[in-house]
């Protein structure tokens, strides 16, 4: 289907590109396994790319409807449902990773308290979605301190959440439905709760991403993954960092498989190809 839509043919390939981490292992050996086959049947190289790395990419693919040219160094934010990462970009392939997190990543961290406050799945579009109608402000969440300067912790945010939840809900036990009990005996709302959820969860990427543009001299700044669709992140991405700020149009936020070919094109001028024994990394780091 995708040859057909992009109205070409075999022979116009030069190479078959898929992402062997990370991820679920299942999903991952599908796609790694018709990867090789296709390449195999046509004579094609192998390019094994970061799924991580992918989500960089997206930000070459259109800003602003044109093709991205990145500017190095640049400073990249992945933000996802399994991972937040503060990553230096040298250049193609030469990543610093300067924080992340050390236990909830941020989406989860939506998708957890979304689920918690009965709004939905997913959570980032459903907490965004709620928020749009509370008060940030009507709750102050706590901020968690890190060893690490850049590094980032959101499952304390989701336990104070939950205890102000169960504090008040007199007994009930269904998240949900005591969050729906809990929350007017505190005089805020479901929306009340989202907004300051998302406040607390957008301040501290966007102010840990503006320290660390501020002390590596960076020339721009990358939003990518899931997350990055999130308005008011960037909003505040844009309006506290002291340099650029891009990041991609709304549906190469998700993951998708333009963003792959992006960051195997790279590999490709370079020629950097796969084995054919390639192997997935379910847990496999951007580095």
């Amino acid at each position: 289907d995708a040859i057909t839509e992009a109205k070409i043919h075999w022979n116009d390939l030069d190479a078959v590109a898929v992402t062997y981490g990370p991820g679920l292992s299942g999903s991952l050996l599908v796609g790694v396994n018709a990867a090789k086959g296709i390449a195999l049947s046509q004579n094609l190289p192998l390019i094994g790319v970061n799924h991580l790395e992918g989500h960089l990419y997206s930000n070459w693919l259109a800003v602003d409807g044109q093709p991205g040219d990145i500017v190095f160094p640049a400073l990249a934010l992945i933000v996802s449902g399994g991972h937040t990462e503060l990553v230096l970009v040298k250049g193609h392939g030469d990543y610093e990773v300067l924080g992340r997190t050390i236990d909830d990543a941020a989406g989860e961290a939506f998708d957890k308290i979304a689920r918690l406050l009965g709004l939905g799945y997913p959570g980032g579009p459903a907490i965004q979605q709620a928020a749009e109608k509370g008060n940030p402000a009507a709750f102050r969440l706590p901020r968690a301190k890190t060893k690490g300067a850049y590094d980032f912790s959101f499952s304390g945010l989701k336990t104070a959440v939950l205890r102000i939840v169960q504090r008040y809900a007199g007994g009930v036990k269904k998240p949900s439905d005591a969050a729906q009990k809990a929350l007017p005996n505190i005089g805020i709302s479901a929306e009340d709760m989202a907004a300051s959820v998302q406040w607390a969860i957008v301040d501290a990427l966007a102010e840990k991403t503006r320290r660390a543009a501020e002390a590596t001299g960076v020339k721009e700044a990358l939003l990518a993954g899931g997350v990055s669709a999130n308005a008011l992140l960037r909003q505040e991405m844009s309006a506290r960092l002291p340099i650029p700020v891009k990041f991609p149009p709304l549906h190469l936020c998700t993951d998708n498989a333009a963003m792959i070919g992006a960051a195997a094109y790279q590999r490709y001028l370079s020629g950097q190809f796969s084995q054919w024994d390639m192997d997935v990394f379910p847990n496999l780091k951007i580095q």
